[in-house]
């Protein structure tokens, strides 16, 4: 009776965000020293600046990531579902994701009611690097409405690879850090 449920059924992040998939890559995401699990909170503050993100696969690969939020602006009303947070392309495997490009600059999360989740999907580029296509007329002019099962198809990325989310929901004022 103790069956395992995948996190990521729970979370509806397979149905919401991604096709059910076969990871086959390890993607380690951490924000300072908090290690990124499928579920864990995050408190926006903490999220502000890009996580630290590495990744197994073969060396001789390259990977694209892509952060959303499926809940944005809220998560009872999700009319901008997809808000797309960054997207990273041509990151060597078994490396880390300053080794790629940065094609959509990270915004940290910014929920403003209810707990939103924040899903970072990566990709195996099946055309090697730099032939991904991208170009700067296919970067999202808004980062509203994204649809990362349709940028897969799009770019012949496949199904994910690894897959990892977190919550987050806004903080009040005074536990904010202050931004100088």
């Amino acid at each position: 009776m103790g069956a395992n449920v995948d996190p990521l059924v729970v979370g509806r992040v397979i149905g919401d965000v991604v096709d059910l998939f076969v990871p086959t890559v390890s993607m380690s995401v951490y924000y300072a020293s908090k290690h990124v699990n499928n579920g864990c909170d995050i408190k926006p503050s903490m999220a502000a600046t890009q996580p630290r993100v590495t990744i197994t696969g073969h060396p001789n690969d390259f990977y694209t990531l892509v952060m959303t939020d499926p809940d944005a602006p809220s998560p009872s009303e999700p009319s901008m579902r997809e808000w797309v947070h960054w997207i990273v392309t041509d990151i060597p495997g078994c490396s880390n994701v300053t080794q790629g490009k940065e094609v959509v600059e990270y915004v940290g999360p910014r929920p403003t009611v209810g707990i939103h989740r924040y899903i970072i999907v990566l990709f195996w580029q099946t055309k090697g690097a730099g032939v991904i296509g991208l170009e700067e007329a296919d970067v999202p002019v808004s980062r509203s409405h994204f649809n990362t099962r349709a940028f897969a198809q799009h770019f012949d990325l496949g199904s994910p690879v690894a897959t990892v989310y977190f919550n987050a929901h806004k903080e009040p004022a005074s536990n904010r850090r202050q931004r100088h």
